[in-house]
């Protein structure tokens, strides 16, 4: 398993200002992907700063904004399966995030942080 890219991603119901916040930080929009993860549907919007630092928003109906690490890597099965031998479980049950371009699901630590497993998918 290779790790692609590793950021802090920010989910939140106010994602608007989020960002705004971001842009005045000196980051600018590079891309965004509209999904759903079975239960609910979202936006993430991918940033970047001159100095190449990412931070990814994502607006989600959260009742209370939540900080995760973003972790990308080139086969999302195998560091699945690495992180659920170490015993992370699937955040409130929720289904994996499969679309066309990323494949994601959210993984809590037993002791609480959270990643963003993902993969990107490359046609």
């Amino acid at each position: 398993m290779k790790i692609t890219t590793f950021n802090p991603l920010i989910v939140t119901k106010d994602a608007e200002n989020v960002i705004k916040l971001f842009e005045a930080l000196g980051f600018e929009k590079r891309h965004s992907l509209d999904a759903n993860t079975g239960n609910v549907d979202f936006t993430s919007v991918r940033m970047k700063d001159a100095n190449g630092f990412y931070v990814d928003v994502a607006n989600v109906p959260v009742p209370q904004d939540m900080t995760l690490i973003r972790i990308n890597v080139d086969d999302f099965d195998e560091a699945f399966k690495f992180l659920t031998e170490r015993g992370f479980t699937k955040a409130g049950g929720e289904k994996t995030v499969d679309t066309k371009t990323n494949k994601s699901a959210m993984m809590k630590s037993p002791s609480g942080f959270a990643f963003d497993l993902c993969q990107h998918i490359k046609d």
